[in-house]
């Protein structure tokens, strides 16, 4: 379970990580970087509107998400909307969205006690 602070919190974290990644670095790195943590920032609004849900679940929402609007740039998507969602279908980013979806619920999750 995730607060509606918490939540805010992480995205506004999130986003500085990314301006932070594309500011500093370049290449292959930064590209996929943005990736991921483009999921984790959709990861972290799921969160927002729905803060009962468990990490895993918020993490699968995100993921799904992201693999849609990713696939839905084969079928091309308007250009006012492509600074936002892309423009070209590229297989990797589909691999970096799972890790930034993993990463988040692992930093979400809460060990099991005994």
């Amino acid at each position: 379970m995730h607060t509606r602070r918490g939540a805010l919190g992480g995205a506004v974290v999130t986003v500085a990580a990314g301006l932070a990644v594309r500011a500093w670095t370049d290449g292959a790195f930064a590209k996929y970087a943005g990736d991921a943590l483009y999921t984790v920032l959709v990861c972290h609004v799921v969160a927002l509107t729905a803060p009962r849900l468990r990490a895993g679940v918020v993490a699968g929402i995100g993921l799904a998400f992201s693999w849609a609007v990713e696939f839905s740039q084969i079928a091309g998507i308007p250009a006012i909307l492509q600074p936002l969602l892309g423009a070209t279908f590229n297989p990797p980013d589909l691999l970096w969205y799972a890790v930034g979806a993993g990463l988040y619920a692992a930093a979400r999750s809460r060990p099991v006690r005994r």
